[in-house]
């Protein structure tokens, strides 16, 4: 019998990579032999295979059955290569024609009964096969919509193997196989007529005019922050509304953010495009491989890498363990993180914007006459002394955010700016900063590097005279002259200004200095 071939992906953290398959029939002993540098779960693709295959009522060759993936020198892990084994050893044993299978990409697991079940990972394997100059893939039916998302390629549904042999046996190349509709129940219901519950809005927070501030700035410059103040000051109030200030994801983002969240399996239910700013917000147990990304064998990505182009909130940042919070510079610096492996090297986007929160002290007692704090001054410095100055040297804006008064909390805020208005202002600074920063590969001020700030777009002297006391007397570092210069840029941009002046730069630095002025 002659050998056939069919084409699948590996993924390599948000990279596909090509994975041709060959399945031979040969005189030997009885069994199916898979080769190639395979996981566990590929591994025992043979069983499933098998059983699949079975229940489908084709017949199982008595006989030695060789696959080999290729090239087999990269590492292949998952499930998603079932349906491509499956199809090969179909077309060695002449179920199926070789021609029909050696052009498509096949992706999906295989269950026992022969039905086809989603894979993670679908939309970055898809841009692979696109890249590979594929015409069509044939994905679960329950992954179509995402596989949609890529425009060019032909997505070809199925729900179970028989229904994908008897369309290549003797179906129209030209119409793919019928599906049902892989939504649940639920999702094929009648939309709902009760109220939907509105989502955040700046509006709803009262008074706090600094962290209103700061969340704009933050908001047109892609800038971090840090926000220090008693528990019920409303810090996490603030942060939650962050990314309704931002404006949408270009397509190519969205795509690249659906990306990382397919790998990680953490796409919403009938939501195949993420196309607002994630926000991601761990819990301060969360380990270095939870936060940076990691595994035993398969590098995952971490929360840097889901809050890609979007939003890291650390709420009650001094309880993460140090090794976390330090674990965050690299990523700040390079918008990537490189998780090394015994089985290899994945590098995961991670450009997101860092907002810490923390308390004033291990006690958190609120900011009340009646109930005072009993932190020593030592045991404060102690606390906040978690957050190394490497790190805050890192954060662009810093506020303290101090109890609302009794008229800020007892005001009507209906009348209140709500974050449409500010979003408005937001995507004009972020438009004068596009139009400056045309034919530049930086989309935000925050993205400018050093060599641009004290280049090209260095401010005027008259500008930088108020940074120079805070030079001489070392309270600003290089790092820190070239955050502030970036803030400077994106006050001038939401003032209206074409470049930032004593103004400008005399705020920025306020608001990097911050708490600890």
């Amino acid at each position: 019998m002659a050998v056939a071939r069919t084409r699948c992906v590996a993924l390599i953290g948000v990279t596909g990579h090509v994975i041709e398959i060959e399945a031979d029939i040969s005189n030997g002993l009885p069994g199916i032999h898979l080769i190639g540098l395979l996981d566990t779960a590929l591994s025992e693709a043979r069983d499933r295979v098998r059983s699949a295959v079975i229940n489908s009522r084709y017949g199982w060759p008595e006989t030695r059955v060789t696959v080999s993936l290729f090239p087999a020198s990269l590492p292949k892990r998952g499930s998603q290569f079932d349906l491509a084994i499956a199809m090969s050893l179909l077309g060695a044993a002449g179920v199926v024609p070789g021609e029909r299978i050696a052009e498509p990409f096949f992706l999906g697991e295989l269950g026992l009964d022969g039905r086809v079940r989603v894979v993670r990972g679908i939309l970055p394997s898809i841009v692979a096969a696109a890249e590979a100059g594929a015409a069509s893939v044939v994905v679960p039916a329950g992954n179509a919509a995402e596989a949609g998302l890529v425009p060019g390629v032909r997505v070809i549904p199925v729900q179970h193997l028989r229904q994908l042999v008897e369309w290549l046996r003797e179906g129209d190349p030209a119409r793919p196989p019928q599906c049902d509709d892989p939504a649940s129940p639920q999702q094929r219901a009648e939309p709902s007529q009760a109220p939907q519950r509105p989502g955040p809005d700046l509006k709803d927070v009262a008074g706090q005019p600094m962290g209103r501030k700061a969340l704009e700035v933050c908001a047109a410059g892609g800038h971090n922050l840090w926000m220090l103040g008693p528990p019920g000051t409303g810090k996490t109030m603030l942060a939650e509304r962050l990314p309704t200030l931002l404006p949408p994801l270009e397509y190519e983002q969205a795509l690249e953010v659906t990306a990382i969240h397919s790998i990680a399996g953490a796409l919403p239910a009938g939501q195949p495009l993420l196309a607002g700013p994630p926000f991601v917000s761990p819990h301060h147990t969360a380990t270095v491989a939870a936060v940076v990304g990691g595994g035993t064998s398969v590098p995952r990505p971490g929360a840097v890498s889901m809050a890609h182009r979007g939003v890291l909130f650390l709420d009650e940042a001094p309880e993460f363990a140090t090794s976390v919070l330090d674990s965050l510079r690299q990523p700040l610096e390079s918008g990537t993180v490189t998780v090394s492996r015994a089985a290899g090297t994945t590098t995961f986007p991670a450009r997101f914007m860092l907002v810490l929160a923390a308390n004033p002290c291990p006690c958190a007692q609120p900011a009340s006459p009646s109930e005072p704090c009993q932190c020593t001054p030592t045991v404060k410095r102690r606390y906040l002394a978690r957050l190394s100055g490497p790190l805050l040297d890192r954060i662009d804006v810093k506020v303290s955010v101090a109890r609302s008064t009794r008229r800020e909390l007892m005001a009507d805020r209906r009348f209140a700016e709500p974050s449409g208005v500010v979003r408005e202002r937001v995507l004009q600074a972020r438009e004068r900063t596009a139009k400056r920063l045309s034919g530049t590969p930086w989309r935000t001020n925050s993205e400018i590097p050093a060599s641009a700030l004290h280049g090209d777009l260095r401010p005027p002297e008259e500008a930088m005279r108020p940074l120079t006391a805070c030079i001489d007397n070392g309270s600003l570092s290089a790092r820190g002259l070239d955050r502030v210069t970036r803030v400077a840029w994106t006050l001038a941009d939401l003032a209206g200004k074409d470049r930032p002046g004593a103004e400008e730069t005399s705020a920025a630095l306020a608001l990097w200095l911050g708490v600890g002025q």
